[in-house]
């Protein structure tokens, strides 16, 4: 059960969004959405004195979000000198054919004429929203988002192996799911290019897993103490997690075991209207990836985490999955679903992932997660790519063989 948007899109949420176009419109955005209710504000640190890659990439999330099916009406804030134009949000929201409008507060004259104007226009689209219901939707029309968070020993084990199982089930209905979290599959690329659908698709993996590797390479800085170049964090060492290597073959269950249609750019949605498993370019900074999964359509994200995670995004449900039932135990109110049967009383991968599919379909008809009902936010951070210059692919594979690592 889902909202059907004028373009076609199903939501599983029916949100009034207040989008700052820039960082500086964030107060106001949020003195607005306290004056509606229902209303989500969406602060970020973005929209200004950007160039090239990374004020893309911020254009592109922010429009993606104002686009998103889970949006049911739109107002956007701006300042009036940002260098992302709060028009192109808007002009984009529009031609989705939901409730939009554009406030800007240098042209309205101020912060608080700015609010009561929007909350005025806020309350029509609020009165709207309430009037609209849910209605049947196929399971082809839902798109998952998979991420890890907090792994542990468990998380390839129990929990990542329960998503993919869901993940191959929605697949099976004509739905769609993501894997991303590129740095945390090094090593799998080969195991992820023999189930793409072409050769090209296989291509496609290999230059992002290898683009993904020049990146962090970039990034390293011996001069600093060690612990600030590895990989994983202390919890995943304190979780019985080896190396970034055992968390990748852990990792790369929540996959299932689908063929990739295609690899996605970040924030961008499938081409053509297609469906199936993708895999979207970018690394595991928690919040940036799966808001960029988010902005490619997910309208539900799956989170597995071993040690525990207390986050939410105010645009898609959240379901936090554990495989460590100690965990569940001691942070139940975090939790939506206890995978660790598989381990501690042999039930079946397929068994516990019928389950969750089950949680996921309630959760996409309205059922709350328990992120939502903490009132978690936390995951809304939009990539950035501050000076990176991308470079020949041709360039990463000769790399790639040099270490031994060729196709």
């Amino acid at each position: 059960m889902g909202y059907r948007r004028p373009d076609g899109s199903v939501g599983t949420r029916n949100y009034l969004i207040i989008l700052p176009s820039v960082f500086c419109a964030n107060t106001t955005a949020e003195k607005i959405a306290a004056q509606i209710p229902g209303a989500v504000a969406m602060p970020h640190c973005v929209g200004c004195s950007q160039v090239g890659l990374d004020l893309e990439l911020t254009a592109r999330t922010l429009k993606a979000m104002g686009c998103h099916p889970n949006a049911g009406a739109v107002i956007v804030i701006g300042l009036g000198c940002e260098r992302f134009n709060p028009q192109e949000l808007y002009d984009a929201v529009k031609a989705t054919g939901k409730p939009v409008a554009k406030f800007v507060i240098q042209e309205e004259g101020g912060v608080t004429k700015t609010v009561e104007r929007a909350v005025a226009v806020g309350r029509q689209f609020a009165a709207e929203l309430a009037g609209q219901k849910r209605v049947p939707c196929a399971l082809r029309e839902l798109m998952v988002a998979t991420k890890c968070g907090g792994t542990d020993a468990t998380s390839g084990l129990a929990a990542n192996p329960a998503v993919g199982s869901m993940v191959d089930k929605v697949v099976a209905e004509g739905g769609s799911a993501i894997l991303s979290e590129l740095n945390e599959l090094l090593g799998t690329e080969k195991y992820l290019a023999k189930r793409a659908v072409s050769p090209a698709v296989a291509e496609k993996i290999y230059d992002a897993i290898y683009e993904i590797e020049d990146v962090l390479r970039g990034g390293l800085d011996f001069s600093l103490p060690e612990n600030r170049n590895q990989l994983i964090s202390p919890g995943n060492f304190a979780g019985g997690v080896s190396s970034v290597v055992e968390k990748a073959l852990g990792g790369v269950h929540k996959s299932g075991t689908a063929p990739f249609q295609d690899v996605l750019q970040y924030a961008l949605p499938p081409e053509n209207g297609k469906h199936g498993l993708f895999l979207m370019d970018y690394e595991s900074q928690d919040g940036e990836v799966v808001t960029g999964m988010i902005g490619c359509g997910s309208q539900v994200v799956a989170f597995t985490t071993g040690r525990g995670h207390a986050t939410g995004h105010p645009l898609a449900p959240v379901i936090k999955i554990t495989g460590n039932y100690k965990t569940y135990a001691a942070m139940t109110e975090c939790f939506d679903f206890d995978a660790s049967d598989i381990i501690s009383k042999g039930a079946s991968v397929e068994e516990v992932g019928e389950k969750l599919l089950e949680l996921v379909i309630r959760v996409a008809s309205g059922e709350l997660t328990a992120a939502e009902q903490l009132g978690g936010r936390e995951l809304f951070c939009v990539g950035r790519r501050h000076g990176y210059h991308k470079k020949d692919p041709q360039e990463l594979r000769e790399h790639a063989r040099a270490c031994g690592e060729c196709l």
